[in-house]
Protein backbone atom coordinates (compact mmCIF):
# COMPACT_ATOMS: atom_id res chain seq x y z
CA UNK A 1 0.00 0.00 0.00
CA UNK A 2 1.31 3.62 -0.44
CA UNK A 3 1.54 5.08 2.96
CA UNK A 4 2.34 8.71 0.87
CA UNK A 5 5.55 10.91 1.32
CA UNK A 6 4.87 13.45 4.17
CA UNK A 7 7.01 16.89 3.72
CA UNK A 8 8.39 18.76 6.64
CA UNK A 9 8.41 21.66 4.20
CA UNK A 10 7.88 24.63 6.79
CA UNK A 11 10.20 23.69 9.63
CA UNK A 12 11.41 26.69 11.34
CA UNK A 13 13.85 27.79 13.63
CA UNK A 14 11.98 27.61 17.65
CA UNK A 15 12.54 27.79 20.79
CA UNK A 16 10.00 25.64 21.38
CA UNK A 17 11.19 22.40 20.41
CA UNK A 18 13.01 22.94 24.04
CA UNK A 19 11.01 19.85 26.16
CA UNK A 20 11.25 17.30 23.22
CA UNK A 21 15.21 18.54 23.29
CA UNK A 22 15.40 17.78 26.90
CA UNK A 23 13.84 15.32 27.20
CA UNK A 24 16.46 13.51 24.66
CA UNK A 25 19.40 15.33 25.52
CA UNK A 26 19.30 16.14 21.58
CA UNK A 27 19.92 19.70 22.02
CA UNK A 28 22.99 20.86 19.95
CA UNK A 29 26.47 20.48 21.52
CA UNK A 30 27.95 23.04 19.56
CA UNK A 31 26.28 25.91 17.31
CA UNK A 32 22.08 25.42 16.35
CA UNK A 33 19.94 24.09 14.55
CA UNK A 34 19.20 27.20 11.95
CA UNK A 35 21.61 26.03 8.96
CA UNK A 36 18.47 23.59 8.25
CA UNK A 37 15.97 25.39 9.71
CA UNK A 38 13.51 28.62 8.89
CA UNK A 39 14.00 31.86 9.90
CA UNK A 40 10.78 32.37 12.19
CA UNK A 41 10.07 35.60 10.09
CA UNK A 42 9.77 34.60 6.71
CA UNK A 43 7.01 33.25 5.40
CA UNK A 44 8.28 33.31 1.52
CA UNK A 45 10.80 30.78 1.67
CA UNK A 46 7.70 28.12 3.08
CA UNK A 47 5.80 29.08 0.28
CA UNK A 48 8.35 28.52 -2.09
CA UNK A 49 8.96 25.33 -0.01
CA UNK A 50 5.58 24.51 -0.61
CA UNK A 51 5.79 24.51 -4.41
CA UNK A 52 9.07 22.66 -4.70
CA UNK A 53 7.77 20.07 -2.49
CA UNK A 54 4.91 19.86 -4.42
CA UNK A 55 6.63 19.14 -7.67
CA UNK A 56 8.86 16.72 -5.83
CA UNK A 57 5.96 14.40 -5.21
CA UNK A 58 4.86 15.55 -1.77
CA UNK A 59 1.63 14.11 -0.73
CA UNK A 60 0.90 16.17 2.49
CA UNK A 61 3.06 19.28 3.58
CA UNK A 62 3.50 19.98 7.33
CA UNK A 63 4.44 23.45 9.27
CA UNK A 64 6.57 23.21 12.85
CA UNK A 65 5.69 24.30 15.08
CA UNK A 66 2.07 25.18 15.22
CA UNK A 67 0.99 28.20 17.50
CA UNK A 68 3.51 30.97 16.30
CA UNK A 69 2.74 29.86 13.04
CA UNK A 70 -0.61 30.00 12.09
CA UNK A 71 -0.23 32.75 9.77
CA UNK A 72 1.59 30.26 7.71
CA UNK A 73 -0.65 27.24 7.83
CA UNK A 74 -2.90 29.80 6.07
CA UNK A 75 -0.65 30.75 3.40
CA UNK A 76 -0.03 27.30 2.64
CA UNK A 77 -3.71 26.12 3.05
CA UNK A 78 -4.45 29.06 0.66
CA UNK A 79 -2.43 27.52 -1.89
CA UNK A 80 -1.56 23.91 -1.26
CA UNK A 81 -2.87 21.23 -3.34
CA UNK A 82 -2.13 18.39 -1.00
CA UNK A 83 -3.43 18.57 2.85
CA UNK A 84 -1.69 20.69 5.20
CA UNK A 85 -0.56 19.53 8.48
CA UNK A 86 0.23 21.17 11.40
CA UNK A 87 2.85 20.00 14.54
CA UNK A 88 2.14 20.95 17.91
CA UNK A 89 5.17 20.20 19.25
CA UNK A 90 6.80 20.03 22.70
CA UNK A 91 6.68 23.55 23.84
CA UNK A 92 3.00 24.50 23.10
CA UNK A 93 2.82 21.58 24.87
CA UNK A 94 4.40 22.19 28.32
CA UNK A 95 3.27 25.72 28.47
CA UNK A 96 -0.69 24.27 28.25
CA UNK A 97 0.09 21.55 31.23
CA UNK A 98 2.40 23.89 33.26
CA UNK A 99 -0.25 26.63 33.77
CA UNK A 100 -2.68 23.93 34.03
CA UNK A 101 -0.99 22.75 36.83
CA UNK A 102 -0.79 26.01 38.46
CA UNK A 103 -4.15 26.56 38.10
CA UNK A 104 -3.76 29.76 35.65
CA UNK A 105 -5.88 28.35 32.97
CA UNK A 106 -8.74 25.92 32.21
CA UNK A 107 -6.73 23.30 30.36
CA UNK A 108 -9.49 21.35 28.05
CA UNK A 109 -10.96 24.84 27.06
CA UNK A 110 -7.66 25.66 26.18
CA UNK A 111 -6.88 22.78 24.26
CA UNK A 112 -9.92 22.66 22.26
CA UNK A 113 -9.16 26.10 21.41
CA UNK A 114 -5.86 25.26 20.84
CA UNK A 115 -6.62 22.89 18.16
CA UNK A 116 -9.92 24.73 16.71
CA UNK A 117 -7.25 27.64 15.80
CA UNK A 118 -5.46 25.39 13.84
CA UNK A 119 -8.57 23.89 11.83
CA UNK A 120 -9.52 27.90 11.65
CA UNK A 121 -6.25 28.63 10.09
CA UNK A 122 -6.62 25.69 7.24
CA UNK A 123 -4.67 22.64 8.92
CA UNK A 124 -6.10 19.32 7.47
CA UNK A 125 -4.40 17.14 9.95
CA UNK A 126 -3.15 18.08 13.32
CA UNK A 127 -0.32 16.34 14.99
CA UNK A 128 -0.47 17.08 18.91
CA UNK A 129 0.46 15.43 22.28
CA UNK A 130 -3.20 16.64 23.21
CA UNK A 131 -4.59 13.93 20.76
CA UNK A 132 -5.92 11.13 23.22
CA UNK A 133 -6.94 13.42 25.87
CA UNK A 134 -8.85 15.69 23.18
CA UNK A 135 -10.70 12.36 21.41
CA UNK A 136 -11.56 11.40 24.77
CA UNK A 137 -13.32 15.05 25.50
CA UNK A 138 -14.79 14.87 22.05
CA UNK A 139 -16.33 11.47 22.10
CA UNK A 140 -17.76 12.50 25.89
Amino acid sequence: TDVGILSYTAKYASAFYGPFRDALSSAPKFGDKKTYQMDPANVREAEIELDLDVEEGADMVMVKPGLPYLDVVRALAERSPVPVAVYNVSGEYAMLRASAERNWLDYRRCVLEVLTAFRRAGADIILTYHALEAAEWMNE
